[in-house]
């Protein structure tokens, strides 16, 4: 998609060559409330466009749904069967060569800070179940922007804890992760490693710089001084990692809608880099291989105009027997390229847990 809205060159490498993006219509939505053990069917009768007609269609299919949840349970899916040997686009010494070419680029006044990503693809057994996949990661990695797609053989299993754009009324918030440390199975190890990236001058000017960048995405179709950072560098801990995730909000011009706003903003600052168009173009000719789904975006656009979207960031895609995902790290001048090549790991480590694999130091 970003090569819709943006000139550039495409990939050497296509990837999967799955569509740009893609879009569905539902007229029937189940909304849940696990907090209070509720549940609300919402049936618009759509396409329907004979009042009476539709208001018939939204009644049956809202029974038809209501029947679906009062029936027996589905059965608990198991583990899915363990993946194959895993294969990367980048050895170890490559990536680490990449880093230090983004590091160099940064030095020479090219750039201020670049994302470098690898991708990781199996292949998978003929009984791989794609659901009791996504079953184990939602368990092993929980993240308030998990989804579940499914297209025929294609499957998408995202466990995102970032979240890319939400728009509800004319209120804008985007939450960009920038600063990652893995974390440790000893509560006083993991607090000190908590305190080292709260205190990280690295990982502070790096997130610093990827607001400035959604500060300036958001005035573009904000009102005049709206955009205002209620949170800047606030620490969260997910199951592996812990992050530092700051707020960007504003005020929506009253000419612009959701569409208007994902054109500006995309694809999110914080996994390409900045300048966007430039660290694009760096990602391109570093990576080779297109990102397709990674760093996209997954989410809806209501009736009402209300929209919320994440950044497909610890996301697998899976098309028949192959499983694909990415991790990647963001480069500034005060990078270490090793350490840049453990961050990566620390981040896909509950995927390969959720194939029942373990991180291959040596790929």
């Amino acid at each position: 998609m970003n090569r819709t809205l943006e000139r550039l060159s495409a990939p050497a490498i296509a990837g999967l060559g799955l569509p740009q993006s893609i879009l569905h219509f539902y007229d029937v939505v189940i909304s849940f409330d696990h907090r209070d053990n509720k549940c609300w069917i919402v049936s618009t009768g759509w396409p329907e466009q004979d009042r009476a007609r539709r208001s018939e269609r939204a009644r049956r299919r809202a029974d038809e749904f209501a029947a679906l949840l009062a029936g027996p349970k589905a059965p608990q899916k198991g583990c899915p069967s363990k993946a194959g040997a895993w294969r990367s686009n980048f050895s170890r010494e490559g990536y680490i060569a990449a880093v230090q070419r983004v590091i160099d680029l940064i030095l020479a006044g090219d750039v201020f800070r670049t994302n470098i990503a690898q991708r990781f693809s199996t292949r998978l057994p003929t009984s791989f179940d794609p659901l009791a996949f996504y079953c184990q990661l939602r368990s092993l990695n929980p993240a308030p922007f998990a989804a579940l797609l499914r297209w025929g053989k294609l499957t998408i299993a995202s466990s995102s804890p970032e979240r890319f754009l939400k728009l509800e009324g004319r209120q804008v918030e985007t939450r960009p992760i920038k600063g990652t440390i893995a974390r440790s199975p000893d509560s006083k190890e993991d607090h000190r490693r908590a305190a080292v990236l709260l205190a990280s001058e690295k990982d502070h000017a790096e997130n610093t710089m990827i607001v400035d960048l959604l500060r300036n995405d958001l005035s573009r179709v904000c009102t005049a001084h709206s955009v205002e950072v209620p949170a800047l560098c606030n620490l969260e801990s997910y199951a592996s990692v812990h992050h530092l995730v700051s707020i960007v909000m504003g005020e929506l011009a009253g000419e612009e809608d959701a569409v208007s706003l994902l054109r500006v903003c995309f694809p999110g600052g914080s996994i390409t880099g900045a300048p966007k168009l430039r660290s694009m173009e760096i990602i391109t000719e570093i990576e080779r291989i297109a990102r397709e789904v990674y760093c996209g975006a997954i989410g809806f656009i209501g009736f009402n105009g209300h929209m919320d979207t994440s950044i497909a960031i610890r996301t697998v895609t899976i098309d028949g027997d192959l499983a694909v995902f990415h991790a990647g790290s963001g480069i500034t001048a005060l990078s270490e390229p090793k350490a840049e090549y453990e961050e990566v790991l620390a981040k896909a480590e509950r995927i390969f847990n959720a194939f029942g694999s373990e991180p291959a130091g040596a790929f």
